[in-house]
C-alpha cells in the first residue's frame, strides 16, 4: 500500500507524485479532510493555525513535513509521537543573496544614490567597500554556510559561529571576544530558548563602532529597544529583514532611525520558493517512504 501523504495544493501533488510508493493526495485547509485522510502518514500543513483542527483528524499522522526552514511556530503544537521535519535548505541560497545585496548596498551607498537620482543632484563621492571586511556570521548551519559560500569571493574574511566549537566554527561561548574584532555580525539561528533575546544591550554594546547588524534570523532575536538606543547614537549600522514586532507599526522609530535597511521578511521570498521547498520535502518524505529518517527532523528544540 502506497504512503498516503495529504498536501494542501497542486504544486504538492506534481512535486510528490514524482516520489516511489508515495499517493499524495490534495486536501483544502479550513474545508473537509478527504476519505484518505484516515490512512494519511505524512501531512504537508497549511497556516499552523489550522493544527488544534487539524491534527485530531488525522489518527495514523507519523511525520509532519514543513515547507519552511522555521519550526518554532509547529513545535509546540506536534504531538510527541509525530515527526517535524523542516525545509532547510530550500531557501538559504535566497537568503544568503539578500544579506549580499543589503551589504552591498550599505557599503556603497545604494540608497543615497537612489536619493540623489530622485532630486537629480549629482553627488559623486568615494564610498566603503565590502572587501576586506570581516564578517561574523552567527549560526552555521545551511544558512550561513551558503553566506559564507556567496561572501567569500567579495575577498570579506568571514568567521562562522555555532552552537558549539567544531573545526572551521567557534562556539557561542567565544562572542564577546568575536564580536569586537569584526565590521558585520550576520544573525542566521533559528529562533528557540538560547536564541530568543541574545542580541541585547551588551551584545550590541560589544560590537565595534560602525560596525553593521545584519538580521536574517527571527525578530525575537535582538532586544528591540537595545538595538533602537544604539542605533539612535549613531555608532551601529543594520540591516533587518526581520524585526519585533512583525509586521512593524508604521509609528515605530526603527523606521526612521539612521543608518537602517529595512526590508518586510522578503530574504527568503524569491520567485521559485515553492518549486524549491517541494524539492526539499519531497526528498525527506521519500526518505521516509524508504524506511529511513528525514534529514531535517527537529526534537523539540534546535
Amino acid at each position: 500500500m502506497p504512503l498516503i501523504v495529504l498536501v494542501p495544493d497542486e504544486d504538492g501533488v506534481t512535486a510528490l507524485s514524482r516520489v516511489s510508493g508515495v499517493k499524495p493526495v490534495r486536501y483544502t485547509p479550513g474545508s473537509a479532510l478527504p476519505p484518505e485522510a484516515a490512512e494519511a502518514e505524512v501531512l504537508v500543513p497549511g497556516p499552523v493555525r489550522s493544527a488544534p483542527e487539524l491534527l485530531p483528524q488525522l489518527p495514523k499522522l507519523k511525520l509532519i513535513q514543513l515547507l519552511t526552514a522555521g519550526a518554532e511556530d509547529w513545535i509546540p503544537v506536534v504531538p510527541s509521537d509525530v515527526l517535524l521535519s523542516t525545509c532547510r535548505g530550500a531557501h538559504g541560497g535566497a537568503t544568503a543573496e539578500w544579506v549580499v545585496a543589503a551589504l552591498l548596498s550599505i557599503y556603497r551607498e545604494l540608497g543615497q544614490f537612489a536619493a540623489d537620482q530622485a532630486a537629480r543632484v549629482w553627488n559623486r563621492h568615494s564610498t566603503d567597500t565590502l572587501q576586506e571586511q570581516r564578517v561574523l556570521i552567527v549560526g552555521a548551519g545551511d544558512l550561513g554556510r551558503q553566506l559564507r559560500r556567496r561572501l567569500e569571493p567579495f575577498d570579506t574574511h568571514v568567521t562562522m559561529v555555532g552552537l558549539t566549537a567544531r573545526e572551521g566554527v567557534s562556539g557561542v561561548g567565544e562572542l564577546p571576544s568575536l564580536l569586537p574584532e569584526h565590521d558585520v555580525v550576520v544573525l542566521m539561528v533559528p529562533l528557540t530558548s538560547r536564541t530568543r533575546g541574545m542580541v541585547d544591550a551588551d551584545f550590541l554594546a560589544s560590537m565595534r563602532d560602525g560596525a553593521v547588524l545584519v538580521n536574517a534570523a527571527r525578530g525575537q532575536v535582538v532586544v528591540t529597544d537595545a538595538l533602537v538606543a544604539e542605533l539612535g547614537k549613531g555608532r551601529l549600522r543594520a540591516a533587518l529583514d526581520v524585526t519585533d514586532p512583525e509586521p512593524l507599526p508604521s509609528d515605530h522609530p526603527l523606521w526612521s532611525m539612521p543608518g537602517v535597511l529595512l526590508t518586510p521578511h522578503v530574504a527568503g521570498s524569491a520567485r521559485g520558493a515553492r518549486r524549491r521547498s517541494y524539492a526539499v520535502a519531497a526528498a525527506e518524505i521519500g526518505r521516509y517512504a524508504s524506511g529511513e529518517l528525514p534529514d531535517n527532523l527537529v526534537h523539540g528544540e534546535y
